[in-house]
């Protein structure tokens, strides 16, 4: 009885390390994990380029509140 069990056991744990995931499996995976890097990367960008455009927007702003300020202040009483 010992020895059929261990048979048994012994065909038990090649199965199971048998049926691991298939190549294509860990490609389809791998895959997977580049797109959702991809997707990361260029949401970042997106991100980065629309934190730029604002950047501008504020400056562009600003100097114009700066030019009115300026023009107000700096004219000459006659």
């Amino acid at each position: 009885m010992k020895k059929v069990l261990g048979i048994a056991l012994i065909a038990g744990m090649f199965a199971f390390t048998a049926c691991g995931p298939s190549a294509e499996e860990k490609e389809a995976a791998a895959k997977a994990m580049q797109d959702s890097i991809d997707a990361a990367e260029a949401q970042m960008k997106a991100v980065e380029e629309a934190a730029a455009q604002q950047a501008i927007q504020d400056s562009i702003a600003a100097a114009a509140a700066a030019a009115t300020t300026d023009s107000t202040v700096a004219t000459p009483a006659q």
